[in-house]
């Protein structure tokens, strides 16, 4: 039996490293890429260990070149790519329009839509040839609803949501699945990435309630691909039940 194949954007830490872990434990074989070199090996050993076959890549998705680069040297044993994780993004600052950073602004753009596009434009042709396959988008509750301050991030995962709507359409002929997870507060890297490395803040985030972990959106990203064939799951909001709209946390 021909063991299925899943490559993992921003596989170094948080989501995207649970879902590797949570794909590895399912029986997948895993590329993971990310920036961080010294976290994807470590990453990579944690998967081996667990029983599964891993390809590792540096890569920065905002580089088109690059991104080419990755897919197209892939062996043609790991072409055969089953479900792309779309993973990778990031916040960065929050504050008004009138107080934001332009490099901040480029980074989100470039790493939430840009970056998503260029990977799922190299692999999509890749599913079609094989007639099969399943794209899962992260997006963000920042995608469904806007919140004080998050001005930029909101648009860009806007977008997300957007282009996975477009990617379902066009890919159902083919038989592609696309399912676009909409996690709220997860406690990972994201607040601490964010506020640019301040622990203290990024901690407050999380102060309070019960937050989501990375595991549960790793568990819920096994749940959609794990689903019989004639079935997609579209579209999965989760929230903490602390969190019942973006910017709203009941707080103890």
């Amino acid at each position: 039996m021909t063991t299925n194949i899943a490559l993992i954007t921003g596989a170094t830490s948080g989501i995207g490293k649970a879902t590797a872990i949570h794909l590895a434990k399912a029986g997948y074989n895993l590329i993971i890429c990310g920036r961080r070199s010294d976290r994807l090996i470590t990453v990579s050993d944690e998967l081996s260990a667990i029983g599964a076959k891993v390809l590792v890549k540096v890569v920065d998705l905002r580089n088109k070149i690059d991104v080419e680069t990755f897919i197209s040297s892939l062996p043609p044993e790991w072409k055969k790519i089953d479900v792309l994780v779309n993973n990778a993004g990031l916040a960065a600052g929050l504050s008004s329009f009138a107080d934001g950073d332009l490099e901040d602004w480029d980074e989100m753009i470039d790493t939430n839509i840009k970056g998503l596009l260029y990977i799922s434009r190299q692999i999509m042709p890749l599913m079609v040839e094989n007639s099969k396959g399943h794209i899962i988008n992260i997006g963000s509750i920042a995608g469904k609803e806007i919140y004080p301050n998050g001005n930029v991030y909101c648009g860009t995962k806007h977008a997300v949501d957007a282009l996975t709507k477009s990617m379902r359409r066009e890919l159902a002929e083919y038989n592609i699945r696309v399912t676009g997870i909409h996690p709220g507060a997860v406690e990972t890297e994201f607040s601490l990435v964010r506020f640019k490395g301040d622990v203290e803040r990024a901690s407050k985030v999380y102060e309070g309630f019960e937050n989501l972990v990375a595991d549960d959106i790793a568990e819920a990203i096994v749940w959609c691909i794990s689903r019989p064939s004639h079935v997609n799951i579209n579209d999965l909001v989760i929230m903490p039940t602390a969190q019942p709209a973006a910017g709203f946390i009941l707080r103890k």
